[in-house]
C-alpha cells in the first residue's frame, strides 16, 4: 500500500484506522500461516527489542510454552527510542521487518500510521483484563484494533529527602500550590538547596505532567488532527514550572548530568518528580544517600484530584510483516501477562509491569533495596499506577519532544517565557504534520 494512501487512511478518525489498517494487516499476512491451529510445522519468530535481559526471559519461552507449541523466538537486541522505530519503518519499506518489536507507547501511532503494524484484537484473548483501562487505551489508539500488548509503565511519583524534609520543617505537599509553597519556603531557610529542578533534556517528564493535568496533545476531529500542545492544560503546567523557575524558587539545570548527580548525593537537591523507575536512577547517581529517600504520590491540581501522569513504558507489537501473526501474538500476551515471564522481566530487566497482577506480587511484594524502610513502596506504587490518566498520541511525537528540548532549553537557562516555548512547540509540530501531508484541524 502506497505511503500516501495509509496516512489517509490513518488520518479518517481513529474508529476507521482500525478498519482500514486492519485489512490491510490481514491482507498483508497469509491467513494459513496466521492461524496457529493450520500450521503444519515449526515457527520461529524474531523479536527486536532493547530490555536487559531479554535473552532471558525468551529462554524460559522456549524451553516451556514455546516448546509445546513449536513456536521459537530469538531476541535481536536494539537501540530504544527513535533510532529503534527508524529501523523498523527502514525494515518495514524492504518487506524484511521482525515478527515482534519492543515499542514505546508514543510510537505507536507513527508505527500504525505507516503500516507496520498488525492488529492483533482477534488475538490478544483475554490480555485486556489484566491491564488497567488507561494503560490498554495507549495500545488501541481509542479503536477496537488492538496494535501491541503493554510491557512496562511509569506511573509519576513524588521523590524526596525524608531526612532532610525533616531537618528544614518541611511537610510533603499534596497540592502543586503547597509544592510551590514548600519551595520556597526552603529557599527561605537554606538559599543553596533547591528543592527540584526544572529540567528540559527529557521531554517524558513534561508529557507526563500535562497529561496529569488533563492534556491531550494530539487528538481526530472528523476528517483531521487536531494539535493541542498549547492546551489550557499544558499551558497551565508550563507557566507554573516557569514562574517558578524565574523566580529563583527552583533550580533550572537538566537532569542525568555529573552537577545534577552531585546535587542529589550531597543534599543541594531534595526532592524529584519522578517516576516507578526511579530507585534504579538514585542508586547510580546518589550512591551515598540509600535509606534516605521515601516516595508518595504526586501532587495533584486540585485537593479532590487523584490522578497521575506517565513517564515512559513500553508494549509488545507484531509487525504486518510478519508471517505468524498468531503465534507472534501469543508469545507477546504470555511474555506480558505470565507470571514466571514477569517476574524474570523485573529480576532481568528492571521493570515494572503494566499487568495489574504482577504489581504486587513476585518482584514487588518486597521495596527496592534504595527504600529498603519504606515497606509500602510497591503497594503505594500500585494504587497510584491505577490513577494514570489515559494519553493522547499522535504521529510526530519525535518532532514536539525535539521542539520542547530545544524551546524549553533555551526558557530554562534564560528563565524567559515558557508560555513562549509551548507556542513554539505547538508551532513546530503542526508544521511538521502539514508538511508530511496529514490534515491539520486549526
Amino acid at each position: 500500500m502506497p505511503n500516501t494512501q495509509r496516512r489517509r487512511l490513518f488520518e479518517i478518525t481513529a474508529a476507521a484506522v482500525a478498519v482500514a489498517l486492519g485489512a490491510a494487516t490481514l491482507a498483508a499476512c497469509g491467513s494459513s500461516d496466521d492461524d496457529g491451529s493450520a500450521r503444519s510445522g515449526p515457527v520461529s519468530l524474531t523479536y527486536w527489542t532493547w530490555t536487559p535481559g531479554m535473552d532471558k526471559v525468551v529462554d524460559l519461552w522456549n524451553k516451556g510454552p514455546g516448546k509445546d507449541r513449536q513456536i521459537t523466538v530469538t531476541v535481536k537486541k536494539q537501540a530504544s527510542g527513535d533510532t529503534l522505530v527508524t529501523k523498523i519503518l527502514t525494515a518495514h519499506k524492504a518487506g524484511k521487518g521482525p515478527d515482534l518489536v519492543q515499542a514505546e507507547y508514543q510510537a505507536l501511532p507513527t508505527l500504525v500510521s505507516n503500516d507496520a503494524l498488525a492488529d492483533i484484537s482477534g488475538e490478544a484473548g483475554d490480555a485486556r483484563s489484566k491491564f488497567a483501562d488507561g494503560v490498554w487505551q495507549q495500545t488501541t489508539l481509542g479503536t477496537d484494533a488492538v496494535y501491541a500488548i503493554p510491557q512496562d509503565i511509569g506511573p509519576m511519583m513524588f521523590y524526596y529527602r525524608k531526612d532532610l524534609f525533616q531537618q528544614y520543617g518541611l511537610t510533603v505537599p499534596t497540592t502543586w500550590d503547597a509544592f510551590a509553597e514548600t519551595a520556597r519556603a526552603l529557599k527561605k531557610k537554606a538559599p543553596d538547596v533547591d528543592l527540584t529542578t526544572f529540567s528540559a533534556n527529557d521531554s517524558g517528564l513534561f508529557a507526563g505532567l500535562a497529561q496529569q493535568a488533563g492534556a491531550k496533545w494530539w487528538t481526530t476531529e472528523g476528517d483531521k488532527w487536531k494539535v493541542g500542545i498549547n492546551d489550557a492544560a499544558t499551558k497551565k503546567v508550563a507557566d507554573f514550572w516557569g514562574g517558578l523557575v524565574e523566580e529563583g524558587a527552583i533550580d533550572n539545570q537538566p537532569m542525568y548530568t555529573p552537577a545534577w548527580n552531585k546535587a542529589l548525593d550531597t543534599g543541594k537537591q531534595i526532592a524529584w518528580v519522578s517516576a516507578v523507575w526511579a530507585p534504579g536512577t538514585l542508586t547510580t547517581a546518589a550512591p551515598s544517600t540509600k535509606g534516605k529517600w521515601a516516595m508518595a504520590p504526586l501532587p495533584q491540581w486540585s485537593t479532590s484530584d487523584n490522578v497521575t501522569g506517565s513517564w515512559g513504558g513500553s508494549s509488545t507489537a507484531v509487525t504486518t510483516d510478519s508471517g505468524h501473526k498468531a503465534a507472534a501474538a501469543e508469545f507477546a500476551a504470555w511474555l506480558n501477562t505470565d507470571g514466571d515471564a514477569l517476574n524474570a522481566l523485573a529480576k532481568e530487566g528492571g521493570i515494572y509491569p503494566a499487568s495489574t497482577s504482577a504489581q504486587l506480587s513476585g518482584a514487588f511484594t518486597t521495596p527496592p533495596d534504595f527504600f529498603a524502610d519504606q515497606a509500602d513502596f510497591y503497594t503505594t506504587a500500585a494504587k497510584i499506577a491505577k490513577t494514570t490518566a489515559p494519553s493522547a498520541w499522535g504521529p510526530n511525537v519525535n518532532v514536539a519532544y525535539t521542539s520542547f528540548k530545544d524551546a524549553f532549553g533555551a526558557a530554562a537557562k534564560n528563565k524567559s517565557d515558557f508560555g513562549a516555548a509551548l507556542d513554539k512547540m505547538q508551532a513546530d509540530t503542526v508544521a511538521d504534520m502539514k508538511k508530511q501531508g496529514f490534515g491539520v484541524s486549526e
